[in-house]
């Protein structure tokens, strides 16, 4: 008869990726480098997203590591508008995690400015995982649905900042803004929400104010 055995992990399977992201973070620090994780679901608007803010940094150089399981799509529109970019593709996984991150960040040689860290296209595992940030930026949209908060807690919870993408659709959807704002801040207290718009562009000079903020601490 086998003889069934209780194991201990002592070591949280966590750990590695995150001292590798505390030394990413600490190396990106000393460069002069501010870094933000920018989570959001597929067709959020996280490369709309980003192109409106990098045109409104003003004297600060941005950096952009893309983060897809395929393609390279956003990348090459990054680059064709003067952006240093990079692509890290997973072939699956559904989250970037920090030895990748060390990886492209060699590669980049960034040194004084921001580094955008557009993460997969997903709104749970991306938020597990610390990647040398030193903010997360949530990106979410109003034809997403205003029950995201109460579904995906997570992401909501741990960001420093929430964008609220596509609101010059609001007058054509059934979006409660209302219901949205309880979920969120039952989750998180400070996080600034900021409506956005990434066609028209209404409401990112408020983004990178906030930014601009934190680079400058």
């Amino acid at each position: 008869m086998t003889e069934n055995k209780e194991i201990e992990v002592m070591q949280s399977v966590y750990d590695k990726n995150d001292e590798v992201a505390a030394q990413i973070n600490s190396s990106l620090t000393e460069s002069g480098i501010y870094a933000f994780n920018v989570m959001g679901a597929p067709g959020a608007g996280k490369t709309t997203s980003l192109i409106n803010i990098i045109k409104r940094l003003k004297d600060v150089t941005s950096y952009v590591i893309e983060g897809d399981i395929e393609a390279d799509f956003d990348t090459k529109t990054l680059q064709s508008l003067g952006v240093k970019a990079i692509q890290i593709n997973t072939g699956g996984a559904c989250h970037l995690d920090s030895p990748l991150i060390g990886n492209a960040v060699e590669e980049l040689s960034i040194k004084d400015g921001v580094l955008f860290i557009e993460n997969i296209g997903n709104l749970v595992c991306p938020a597990e995982f610390m990647i040398g940030e030193h903010a997360k930026m949530l990106i979410s949209t109003v034809t997403e649905g205003s029950d995201k908060p109460y579904k995906y807690p997570l992401a909501f919870e741990k960001a420093d900042i929430i964008i609220l993408n596509k609101c010059d659709l609001i007058p054509y959807i059934d979006f409660d803004e209302d219901f949205f704002m309880k979920g969120v801040r039952a989750l998180n207290k400070t996080a600034p929400v900021v409506k956005v718009s990434g066609k028209t562009g209404e409401g990112f000079d408020q983004v990178v104010s906030w930014i601009m903020e934190k680079v400058s601490l």
